[in-house]
Order: structure tokens, then sequence, then C-alpha cells
């Protein structure tokens, strides 16, 4: 699966979840031309703040909450205009076997992330969290096909 489409299609499944209705097909996410800016970016924020009539900070917090829980993300920079960008940190694998069907991702730090969250924001400072993902294909078993470590590491950006 194209990565971009992969995050894309986690934030529309996410938002449409959240506040009940389609959303604008403009929302993209693309990988910046100026490496400075991230990994990925998506103007996401900026295209649904109108559209579902919420307040910016609100629409931020809820698309930066959908990624950090993928626990793919080291930072994630919101510029002034809305736009966000995504930052790995770094990221370990392990191939176990070749994977014959659709990967399935699964982290279960979730709880762990939603604290380093709070605790970067609380506190101001850099908090890192190396997370786990296994990956698997259920079609054939449950079997692990790859294991992943990924170290997240955020701050609250000063304004």
């Amino acid at each position: 699966m194209n990565i971009l489409k992969k995050y894309h299609d986690i934030l529309v499944n996410n938002l449409k979840e959240i506040y009940g209705k389609s959303l604008n097909p403009n929302i993209s996410l693309e990988f910046p031309k100026d490496p400075s800016m991230g990994d990925i970016s998506t103007n996401a924020v900026m295209i649904l703040t109108k559209e579902l009539s919420l307040e910016k900070d609100k629409l931020t917090k809820d698309v930066t909450d959908i990624f950090y829980k993928t626990g793919d993300f080291k930072t994630i920079n919101v510029v002034g205009s809305g736009f966000i960008n995504l930052i790995f940190k770094d990221f370990h694998a392990d191939f176990l076997k070749r994977a014959e069907d659709d990967v399935h991702f699964v982290c279960e730090d979730g709880i762990a992330i939603q604290n380093l969250v709070r605790d970067a924001e609380e506190t101001g400072e850099r908090q890192n969290l190396s997370v786990q993902i296994v990956a698997t294909v259920p079609k054939i078993s449950d079997e692990p096909v790859a294991k992943f470590i990924l170290t997240l590491s955020i701050k609250k950006k000063s304004k």
C-alpha cells in the first residue's frame, strides 16, 4: 500500500468516525519538497476548519491525536496556517517471513502514547517513547511476519 494513501485513509476514516460525516476530498498528504518540513505533510486542518465549523485548535488536536495513535511519528508540528508536518525519529525492523497477503500492523502502546503526549504538554520538555508494532497476515496466520520498534519523540511547540 502507498504510505500516503495509508495515512490518508487512517485520517479520513477516523475523522468520519469523530464527526459523523463525509469529508472534503481535497484533503491531501504529501512528501514535502523541503525536508526540514518533515516526512509527510497534510492540509487537513486548513481544509476542514471551515467545512466542519470547528475551532482550528480543536480540529488540530483531533488530527494530531489520530496520527499519534498510529505510533509512527516522532514529532508532529503544526504550521500557523493549519498545515501539519509529521517526522519519524528512528525505526528498527525485523522481517521474520514473507507476507503473502494483506498485512495488519498492530501497536498496543496507545495508553503509553497518550501519557507521552500529556507529559510533553504538561512539562514542555521533549519526551521519548519506544513503541512496538507487530505485523501479521490474518488471512494466513496470527504469527508475526515482522516486528518493528519506533521511537516517538515529541515536544510541545512553543508559540
